[in-house]
């Protein structure tokens, strides 16, 4: 097991200031300085623009083959091949966002900093809640326009949740916002207020902040009124389409290459808010294996590289002395990215609908071994499914001080226990190494997203470590899009992911990914809880989330309600946490420069995020 004061030495420097951030983000009324000293400077910038910006840059009519390479920024698509490029609908489940979509084109409202703790804003200007938690209201930023020039306003805010509303569970994000909004409605051209169903100090931040990976999209009400938003795919070049308010235009698309080029009309230069970004066109693009993707950024055709090997970032570094990592020496990686590795069950399967065939693979399993081999050791072991921050592992430490992990030793390696285990539950060894039931031998299939090279070496390891005991278990990799539909409709029998994403800084986000009031039926798609964890303990342990969350953050009741829900997960260990994710995501500075670093942190470095959008605007050309 991982100490404490070694987990707190590797991400010290990383996530030190996520302690605060709950104190910083939830005054109900924050000042927003940001916000002040841009509006002060739009005369002077409007004067500037008809000289400088209007007439002389016309991005969309130029050959995008006629912009030069050092005005060009090309990124590596995070999540492999796009098997529906023209298919522009964020809400359907299944669609993409990672190969530019939501970096570039989509704006969110705010984003989460996590390394100042503090939400910016963005499209929106404030969102602040009344006393009693149950009301919220979001002013807009004036000026934002759609990119085919309509005014963008609390109209499309309320048209797109209600239509989130009007359609859940289905769409992507409607599950959370069914869960938590009772009404929405404008107060005036920039203001919207939410209604919620009860209490939630969460709602900004879970929902429109961008806390991981991206947030909920607002859409444009004169484009989807109408629409089926279940089949429209919101994709016509000829009309312009997508439409969306971020300062780069689709040009054009395939299953491995997506091109935009910049808006000289982005609203946020023409109102003074932000210069446009330097980076005239914009290439995300997907060359296959690992090798390959190394092999262009050694050569200086790919600027931003994916999560990849220490031995790949080695190699690179090797041919390029121009690529940077988040640290300039070991681990090189931004340590931990907020969704920790797990190895997840069907729950409707059996035998891993048994708790205790569960732990008999989680005793088989060798958290340090799966660190040096999978990882070369650039990450931690995990003793829970958060992630290791510091104010989540404040919590997990009560779990130690009341000790649950000397009940449940989750993070104890004994394969000679995880054999009797087995035996009990009536499985025999057989001559050929694997137990034996009836005839059948004791099997698991687990599957991996083709794309992530990461989670098919953490399943290679433990696949290994199964045989060793006897389960005769073997990985397959799927393609994105089926890996995620098998997941949500149940048709899985074990898999590597890291769907308990969700908490930074408090319990609840993660938690809440069990509880049963998300359960559907195998065959229907499930929004959470997409292992159909249930029975009494699981409808106590949810029963527990739901009291969570209602309480402001920092209450403390939360500590002692925290230690009995995870009694009861701990007893059935629905899924088992392997490994803290760690993304080794390499910049080449060759053609672009102010690449957030450890040293450079003025964000957060994932470039598959919504919150790229800073890393964009922040680029400065190096020719």
């Amino acid at each position: 097991m991982a100490t404490k004061s070694s987990n707190l030495k590797i991400i010290g420097i990383v996530l030190a200031v996520v302690i605060v951030f709950a104190a910083i983000y939830f005054i109900a009324v924050r000042p927003e300085p940001a916000v002040e000293a841009p509006i002060a400077e739009v005369p002077g910038v409007e004067e500037e623009e008809p000289a400088v910006e209007e007439p002389v840059v016309q991005e969309p009519v130029v050959d995008p083959a006629d912009i030069p390479r050092n005005r060009t920024l090309i990124l590596d698509i995070d999540g492999g091949r796009v098997v529906a490029p023209d298919l522009w609908n964020p809400f359907v489940p299944g669609s993409r966002m990672d190969h530019g979509f939501h970096q570039s084109v989509i704006e969110p409202l705010f984003i989460l900093n996590y390394e100042t703790g503090e939400i910016e804003s963005w499209l929106g200007e404030s969102m602040t809640y009344n006393a009693t938690m149950d009301e919220w209201t979001l002013k807009l930023r004036e000026g934002v326009a759609w990119s085919d020039g309509e005014e963008f306003n609390a109209d499309d805010v309320v048209f797109t949740i209600n239509m989130l509303l009007e359609n859940a569970p289905e769409l992507n994000w409607s599950a959370a916002i069914s869960q938590w909004v009772e009404s929405v409605e404008k107060i005036d051209n920039l203001t919207v207020l939410f209604n919620l169903t009860e209490p939630n100090p969460r709602f900004q931040l879970d929902n429109f902040s961008v806390k991981i990976w991206g947030g909920a999209p607002i859409v444009p009400e004169h484009i989807w009124s109408g629409q089926d938003p279940l089949t429209f795919r919101n994709y016509d070049p000829a009309q312009g389409w997508p439409v969306f308010t971020g300062p780069y235009l689709l040009e054009s698309v395939s299953e491995t290459e997506f091109v935009y080029l910049r808006n000289a009309n982005w609203w946020g230069a023409e109102t003074g808010w932000k210069p446009l970004p330097h980076p005239e066109k914009l290439i995300w693009t997907w060359a296959g294996p690992e090798e390959t993707r190394a092999a262009l950024m050694a050569d200086g055709q790919l600027d931003s590289l994916m999560d990849v090997t220490l031995g790949a970032l080695q190699a690179v570094m090797a041919r390029n002395a121009n690529v940077v990592g988040w640290f300039d020496e070991l681990p090189f990686a931004w340590v931990p990215d907020p969704c920790s590795r797990t190895l997840e069950f069907n729950l409707t399967l059996a035998p891993w609908d048994n708790p205790a065939m569960r732990w008999a693979v989680n005793y088989a399993i060798d958290r340090d071994e799966i660190i040096r081999i999978a990882y070369e050791g650039t990450t931690l072991p995990s003793r829970h499914f958060f992630p290791a921050y510091p104010p989540l592992d404040r919590l997990v430490d009560l779990l130690e001080d009341d000790g649950l992990y000397d009940e449940f030793p989750l993070t104890k390696h004994d394969p000679d226990l995880a054999k009797q285990i087995i035996e009990e539950n009536g499985w025999t060894m057989g001559s050929d190494g694997f137990f034996q039931k009836d005839g059948n031998q004791l099997v698991l299939t687990i599957t991996t997203h083709e794309a992530f090279i990461e989670k098919q070496r953490i399943a290679d390891v433990i696949v290994e470590q199964l045989h060793r005991i006897g389960i005769n278990a073997t990985r397959r990799n799927e393609a994105g899009g089926t890996w995620g539909d098998n997941h949500a409709f149940g048709t899985f029998e074990a898999r590597i992911g890291w769907a308990t994403c969700g908490s930074i800084n408090e319990p609840w986000a993660s938690m809440q990914v069990f509880n049963t009031r998300w359960l559907l039926p195998v065959g229907e798609r499930a929004s959470f809880n997409a292992w159909r964890w249930s029975g009494e303990n699981a409808e106590a342990y949810s029963a527990l989330v739901d009291q969570i969350g209602v309480l402001p953050l920092g209450d403390p009741q939360i500590d002692q309600l925290f230690v009995d829900a995870m009694r009861y997960w701990m007893e059935e260990l629905p899924v088992i946490p392997i490994a803290q994710a760690r993304k080794i995501i390499p910049f080449d500075t060759t053609y672009w420069t102010n690449w957030p670093t450890a040293e450079n942190n003025y964000i957060h470095p994932p470039t598959w995020w919504q919150s790229t959008h800073r890393i964009i605007h922040s680029l400065q050309p190096a020719q």
